[in-house]
Parts: C-alpha cells; sequence; structure tokens
C-alpha cells in the first residue's frame, strides 16, 4: 500500500517567540533549527527578518540545515504601496531563505473594519506579495489568517483570497484557525468543502490550542485533505499556544488510521528523539518540563503501585498505548522497591555498568538517588552528575582533588576610568595527591570567577581541562521565601564536541553552583581516562 505524503511545517521560532515569557537568543534559535532539522521536519519557519534585531541577526547568517526549507515569516504587501515599495516585504524577499510564508486576511470582517481597503484590493495584494516572492525564485506559501471564520462568514470572499495565492504560484495555502476557536467537527466540514471546490489546491493547517484542540483540529484537517501540518515544539505560542509537534508526530507516525495511510519526513528512528528534544526546549528555555505531557512527559509512562504497577510488568501494553523507547521516552514504576532497582540496574546498564542486581551497593545507591532527588536534585536533565553518583557508590570514579574551602567577593567600586563596576574575585583552596594549591581568579560574575578558579591549576590533571568551557548555566528556585532552596543546572562542553550537564542543590546559590561545577570537571576528567 503506497502511503501518501504529509509535510511538516514548524513554527516554534516565530509562533513559539510569541509565548509570554520566551525569549529566544540567535544561538538558542540556532541550536533549535539544528535539532528540528535532525528530526527530518520539511520546513522550518527561522521568524521574520526584518521586525526585530534578533529575526534579522538570524536570517544574516542561516544555519546549515541538511533537509529542512529554511523559511521566512512576513506579511502580504500594505495597502496603498507595490510590492517593490514595501520595505517590510522587502525585508522577507532579500532574507536569506529558501521558502517565505506570507500571512494575509481572508476575514471580510478584517479587511472592512482592520484594513479599511476594498475587499478586491485586499485579493490583488495578496496575487502581488506571492508573485513577488516567487519572481525571488523562492518557494511562497499563504497563511490565509482566520481563514475558518472568514469561510463561516463570506465562504465565496475566503475562498477567493486563497484562490488568488494559488493562481499567483502558492504552493501551500494554510488555512488558520487564528484564535483557535473552531472545532474539530468544523475544520473538517470547512477543509473539506474547501478541497471539493479546489480539488487540486494543496492545502495545510494551522491550528491554536485556545480550546485546547489544536491536535484534533489538525488531524481532522488531514483526514479532510490538508497535507501540510504547521505546529511548535511542546505547544508553544501566543494565548494557549498552538498545535504540539511533540503530540502531533507520534500520533501520524504509530497510530492508526494516519500510521498505515500517510508518510512524513521524520523515520521511526528519529521519532525516538522527540523526548529529548522536547526537554532540550525546556532546558533552553530554562522551564520545568510538563510532567504529564502526552508522550513525552517525564509522567507519560508512569505507574503507580498496585494493580496498575503489576499488569504493565507482566504486559506493558494493558496500560501503555505505545511503547516509551519508540519515542524516546522510558517507563516509571514510581512505588515498588523492585521495581526502583529494575529502573535503576536499567540506567546503569546504558551507561556501560555491569553490576550484579544481588549487590548491596545497588539498594544504598537507590536510597542515596531517592533522598537527593527529594531535597530537589534532578538527574533527568543532568546526566553527569548521574553516572559520577553511580560510579562513587560502586568505587569507579577516584577522588581527583579534595577542596579545602572556597570564598567568593563581590565588590562595586570606580575603576581607573572612573567608571562605576562590579568585580567578582573567587579563592579556592583544594588538594590534590596531597599537594596543596591556592587558586585566585576574577571573572563576570561570582560563579564564572568560582570557575576560573578551580581549574586555574589542578596540578597534574590541568592538562585535561585545557578545552573545558562552561556553555550554560540555569537556576531554579525550589520553595519560595528568602529560605529558599535553589537547583543550579550547568553545561559544559569540551574541544571534542560532548556536551554534559550537572547539577547542584543547596539553600546557597554560590554552593549550589560550586558542587554542578566541580561535577562537571570530575566528569570531564573521568571521561578522558584520568587516574589518581
Amino acid at each position: 500500500m503506497t502511503r501518501e505524503r504529509l509535510f511538516i511545517f514548524d513554527t516554534t521560532l516565530r509562533d513559539g517567540a510569541q509565548t509570554q515569557g520566551v525569549d529566544f537568543s540567535v544561538e538558542d534559535k540556532r541550536q533549535i533549527a539544528l535539532t528540528l532539522d535532525g528530526l527530518g521536519l520539511d520546513y522550518i519557519e527561522g521568524g521574520w527578518p526584518g521586525a526585530n534585531p534578533t529575526d534579522t541577526a538570524f536570517f544574516s547568517e542561516r544555519p546549515p540545515l541538511k533537509t529542512a526549507r529554511f523559511t521566512a515569516f512576513g506579511m502580504t504587501k500594505r495597502a496603498g504601496r507595490s510590492a517593490a515599495n514595501d520595505p517590510g516585504l522587502s525585508a522577507v524577499l532579500d532574507a536569506k531563505a529558501d521558502a517565505a510564508c506570507l500571512v494575509g486576511k481572508t476575514w471580510d470582517f478584517h479587511v472592512d473594519v482592520a484594513l479599511e481597503i476594498p475587499r478586491g484590493e485586499n485579493i490583488d495584494g495578496i496575487s502581488e506579495s506571492i508573485a513577488a516572492v516567487k519572481a525571488k525564485s523562492r518557494e511562497a506559501l499563504f497563511d490565509a489568517e482566520h481563514f475558518f471564520d472568514g469561510y463561516k462568514a463570506n465562504p465565496d470572499y475566503a475562498l477567493d483570497c486563497i484562490r488568488a495565492a494559488r493562481d499567483a504560484g502558492a504552493s501551500w495555502l494554510v488555512l488558520c484557525d487564528t484564535n483557535g476557536g473552531t472545532l474539530p467537527e468544523d475544520v473538517y466540514a470547512i477543509v473539506a468543502a474547501v478541497k471539493e471546490k479546489l480539488p487540486d489546491a494543496p492545502l495545510g493547517i494551522h491550528a491554536h490550542n485556545d480550546t485546547e484542540q489544536a491536535v484534533a483540529v489538525s488531524l481532522a484537517a488531514i483526514r479532510a485533505g490538508a497535507r501540510q501540518i504547521q505546529g511548535t515544539l511542546n505547544g508553544l505560542g501566543e494565548r494557549c499556544g498552538n498545535a504540539n509537534l511533540c503530540a502531533l508526530l507520534p500520533t501520524l507516525l504509530l497510530k492508526a488510521p494516519y500510521a498505515e495511510a500517510f508518510e512524513t519526513g521524520v523515520s521511526r528512528a528519529n521519532l525516538a528523539q522527540i523526548t529529548h528534544v522536547s526537554r532540550l526546549l525546556d532546558e533552553i528555555l530554562n522551564r520545568a518540563p510538563n510532567r504529564h505531557a502526552a508522550y513525552v512527559g517525564p509522567s507519560a509512562f508512569a505507574h503507580k503501585g498496585g494493580l496498575h504497577s503489576s499488569a504493565v510488568q507482566k504486559d506493558p501494553r494493558t496500560y501503555e498505548h505505545v511503547p516509551p523507547e519508540s519515542v524516546g521516552n522510558q517507563r516509571r514504576i514510581l512505588v515498588s522497591d523492585q521495581a526502583g532497582r529494575s529502573n535503576l540496574l536499567a540506567r546503569l546498564s546504558e551507561l556501560g555498568i555491569d553490576v550484579d542486581a544481588k549487590d548491596p551497593r545497588i539498594a544504598r545507591l537507590l536510597e542515596d538517588v531517592k533522598s537527593r532527588e527529594f531535597l530537589g536534585y534532578a538527574y533527568d536533565g543532568a546526566e553527569a552528575s548521574f553516572e559520577l553518583l553511580a560510579r562513587r557508590a560502586l568505587g569507579q570514579v577516584p577522588d581527583y582533588f579534595e577542596v579545602e574551602s572556597f570564598r567568593v567577593m563581590v565588590e562595586r567600586r570606580h575603576n581607573a576610568m572612573g567608571d562605576l563596576t562590579t568585580v567578582s574575585e573567587a579563592v579556592v583552596k583544594i588538594k590534590v595527591a596531597g599537594e596543596g594549591f591556592h587558586n585566585v581568579a576574577t571573572g563576570n560574575g561570582p560563579v564564572n570567577a568560582l570557575d576560573e578558579a578551580l581549574r586555574k591549576d589542578l596540578g597534574r590533571y590541568s592538562q585535561f581541562l585545557q578545552d573545558l568551557r562552561l556553555v550554560d548555566y540555569k537556576v531554579r528556585i525550589l520553595t519560595s521565601g528568602t529560605e529558599a532552596v535553589t537547583r543550579v543546572m550547568v553545561e559544559s562542553a569540551d574541544g571534542k564536541g560532548n556536551r554534559w550537564s550537572t547539577v547542584g542543590v543547596s539553600p546557597n546559590i554560590v554552593d549550589a553552583s560550586f558542587e554542578a561545577l566541580s561535577d562537571s570537571i570530575c566528569f570531564k576528567l573521568f571521561r578522558d581516562g584520568a587516574t589518581a
């Protein structure tokens, strides 16, 4: 049976950036774009070049995508201007992109009240703008804003708008439920009607989640004839968000009738990365993952003790609708000590640590993990700290150095130029193989000063740290009040392209930071084969 192709269009870097509290940097956008490209998506919308400095900078040096078409977003030309004389449209046309997706009005109410122009002029503007994209030898897509509301109010006009885009050369007519208020049954009926009246039109769906049904709306559109699906990672987006690709993709690849009828550019093998991709985005945004998110949440395959726990261990299909590993997640048995031991042994096996299940050190390690997680440690995003904890419990990690004391001072003063500056200085006293070292360093803030001082001189281990660098630092407050407990996550990298994360927890943010930094150095030394 030949399966029909569905095309996936990601709008995380544009729609997702409209989420309250989300502010992507250029480096954030680059990292997310490359990760999305690795999944096998067809289009990655990078943002709106010319609309803000971040998007303009991002498009000035496009990421090296291997499969996805790098897409610029913009709007159709302004009323009263030609396509060639619209600065906003020109910025989109001149962007270093493979395609341009232009949004235009398709609801007559908006044309009358918001644009205040004749309805025919709006249609001409759509046609001229799409033609301008094609003239630049780029793929043109038309995002039909408020299409479902417009179709309900005046179906003939809404159809005239998307017909103009098609006739001008748009490769996709994306029907947008902009306010997220259209229900799946209405979307199905309208998309089916459009497909009947424009049978050769390539239709897409762009659903917002204001009724918590964006995924259902997208699936309804597919059943009615849409073949491009737009969405965001973790359902990011303004107001209540957009269709969540972390739920849509697994459903399309694993669930009937979609898996049998359709194929996407995302392979089953790549789908196993979706949990990692979801949590990577949360780490970039310094947000806690939604524990109960479908497919990718830490609790998506969690089973509490009792009948469910017993049944799922005998046959996972009793309470798991798909295998957790198919989406890169894992099963969690939350109460049973025996199940906890099994989970721990499975994690150790993944790290290449072979140990007898009856080894008494396993029970002690399990209790240590539980007690530390109760205190606030989180090892899902700090694999290096977990590996060190496990190997230390099994006697596999040497004591590379001993920290005798550390101190951080922050001084605000005038420099030689008379400018007011803040200077951080750290002092760390350590012992390496019985030899004492007194390291002092300044830095851009107390954590950077501590990092510089800690590895300034580690004696015979210094050679291993030449290419070590701290690439990310995130703080999460676990309890409220002035006595709040703080969790610090540190991401480090080396010259070989390796990256790893470590964690520290303490009521004192500096102490938590120092713990995470120390683990980072120890993990680097262990990975590179340093011996005591």
